[in-house]
């Protein structure tokens, strides 16, 4: 990254229908135009800021022409500011253009998002100094076919997971019956209310309340956890991250359906999903002592 902070580029993404969002996206605009630091919007808190008073008029966040930005340079960074799900909108934003993402705490128990509100300033002098480390995690690519084994596109806005794809039961139907195949030999055939597929950085997410195993997020592997089996012995499984999965679901009501990070989708079960390491990753900025075993400790209660 280039240590000139003059010639640095950032793009802010964050829930504009939250105030404390807007408060702290205003915080950041200051901080960084005093700065001299470039910046790029999303539409949508463009939308909801008044933004005369900051020179140059930050501009729109554009999907199609990034890297490149309007004034002709990379970007340098992305600032998600809010929780853990507006992170993964970040990050599903950003996709493979191989932006990292700085988290800035809006809400409650963020993993991803975990600067504090109080912490900011000194949080991005750090960033426009140069002091930060840039992690790389690992994300899931799910592809759908109907019955004829055609690949179905466009059904969810990415179909990559930073945290998790995750297999449910449609409203209130009874369990699924699910075919799970690693690597073309079958698994096991769930019978549950859905089974969860998660990243090492989703362990702690929705695979954390399930009972699932916790990963440190550098690590190399993909978790499997079924939602309230119907057999008592069936358990939580750690895979490679080089595995792949083949996954035909069963229903009384011919319906699931597919969460991916949250982007959810109903389907029919003649429709079949393979998951598999996608072929990017997402870069994550860590600044100051916020680890994730501290994170374990302070969130989690450990040892309290």
């Amino acid at each position: 990254m280039r240590p000139n902070c003059a010639k640095m580029t950032i793009a802010i993404f964050g829930n504009a229908m939250k105030s404390e969002t807007l408060v702290e996206v205003r915080h950041i605009l200051q901080f960084m135009t005093e700065k001299g630091v470039h910046v790029l919007l999303s539409q949508e808190l463009r939308q909801e800021l008044d933004l005369r008073e900051y020179p140059g008029f930050p501009e729109n966040w554009d999907g199609e022409k990034q890297p490149e930005n309007v004034y002709g340079e990379p970007i340098d960074f992305a600032l998600s500011v809010g929780g853990d799900g507006t992170f993964l909108t970040s990050a599903a934003a950003i996709g493979d253009k191989n932006i990292p993402i700085l988290g800035v705490n809006c809400g409650h128990l963020g993993f991803l998002a975990d600067v504090k509100s109080e912490d900011l300033d000194v949080i991005l002098q750090m960033l426009v100094d140069g002091q930060y480390t840039i992690e790389s995690r690992s994300l899931l690519h799910l592809t759908i076919r109907d019955k004829e084994g055609a690949v179905r596109e466009g059904l969810i806005m990415s179909p990559n997971a930073l945290n998790e794809i995750a297999i449910l039961k449609q409203g209130l139907t009874n369990m699924l019956t699910i075919e799970t195949k690693v690597n073309g030999e079958l698994l096991h055939t769930y019978h549950s209310d859905g089974l969860v597929i998660a990243t090492p950085t989703g362990s702690t997410a929705y695979n954390l309340s399930i009972g699932g195993p916790l990963m440190v997020p550098q690590s190399r592997g993909i978790i499997l956890t079924p939602i309230a089996p119907h057999s008592l012995t069936v358990k939580p499984i750690v895979v490679p991250d080089d595995w792949y999965f083949d996954i035909r679901v069963s229903s009384r009501y011919d319906a699931f359906m597919v969460s991916v990070d949250g982007r959810s989708q109903s389907l029919s079960t003649d429709m079949t999903l393979h998951v598999e390491r996608a072929s990017y990753t997402t870069k994550v900025v860590q600044i100051g002592d916020n680890s994730f075993l501290k994170s374990l400790r302070n969130k989690l209660n450990w040892g309290r």
